[in-house]
């Protein structure tokens, strides 16, 4: 998402039109340029994707876990003599092959919750974007002895203010679920030391209906099982609110994951 904001550029378009718009364009991928100047999200000060390319141009062979449609891993100024990144959906994976294999790197279809199709101790260096749900046993196993895993996670109660507008309340343990100490717990009862490990809270700004739209429908595990039909009267009273009040309002959170195998 956009960086800095630019106001809304809807103009007077109406609810259903803006509904059309969002619900037409693609998804697939961390592509986000779509909401240019329709939504904002700031950004963690530490630089996830600098930072990776630089652990990148260090090392020898690195695994990229869950690597989206490539965009993250595929822009990094140099890439190991050994590169490999696995993705579980389809569309992802065909657009991350189209993006990284020009540069050298192998893309292997790995469902998520599967285990990683790769031997013992063959990175050393396992890097993930908002991973889904860290598999730490699995990232230890393929980690060499003294290799790191590096990855940016989402943290807890991640646009909280979006996932209870639709679904209410949540329970305790959904709230707290990718609590950054928990992860580190998993972490470190896999064989992983935790060397370094950073949270923000980040602001996002909607300023409009079908950016809303479009973010539940790429990002499908802030309102699972999400479609315009089934929430069109909320999201009609949301397109209302936003017009009366301005951006609708929510926070990210984010943590940084450095670690390394005993």
């Amino acid at each position: 998402m956009s960086t800095s904001p630019h106001g809304a550029s809807t103009g007077r378009r109406t609810f259903d039109d803006l509904l059309t718009e969002a619900e037409a364009a693609p998804t697939e991928g961390w592509d986000f340029s779509w909401f240019e100047g329709r939504a904002t999200e700031a950004r963690p000060s530490w630089g996830y994707a600098r930072a990776m390319g630089e652990r990148l141009g260090r090392a020898s062979a690195s695994l990229d876990v869950q690597t989206g449609g490539g965009e993250v891993l595929g822009a990094a100024p140099s890439l190991p003599p050994v590169a490999v990144a696995t993705e579980g959906w389809p569309p992802n994976l065909a657009k991350a092959t189209a993006l990284l294999h020009p540069r050298g790197a192998v893309v292997v279809a790995s469902a998520e919750d599967a285990p990683l199709p790769f031997a013992d101790g063959a990175f050393d260096l396992v890097t993930s974007r908002h991973p889904v749900t860290p598999d730490f046993d699995e990232i230890a196993r393929v980690l060499r002895p003294g290799g790191t895993y590096f990855a940016q996670h989402v943290g807890p109660r991640s646009v909280f203010e979006l996932v209870e507008y639709f679904l209410g309340e949540q329970p305790r343990d959904v709230r707290d679920a990718r609590a950054p100490e928990g992860e580190r717990a998993a972490a470190e009862a896999a064989g992983l030391e935790v060397v370094a490990l950073r949270a923000e809270r980040l602001r996002m700004e909607f300023f409009d209906i079908g950016a809303v739209v479009h973010f539940l429908r790429k990002v499908v595990w802030i309102v699972p099982g999400f479609t315009v039909d089934a929430y069109r009267e909320p999201l009609r009273a949301l397109h209302e609110r936003i017009l009366r009040d301005g951006p609708f309002v929510a926070h990210s959170t984010r943590h940084l994951f450095d670690a390394r195998k005993r």
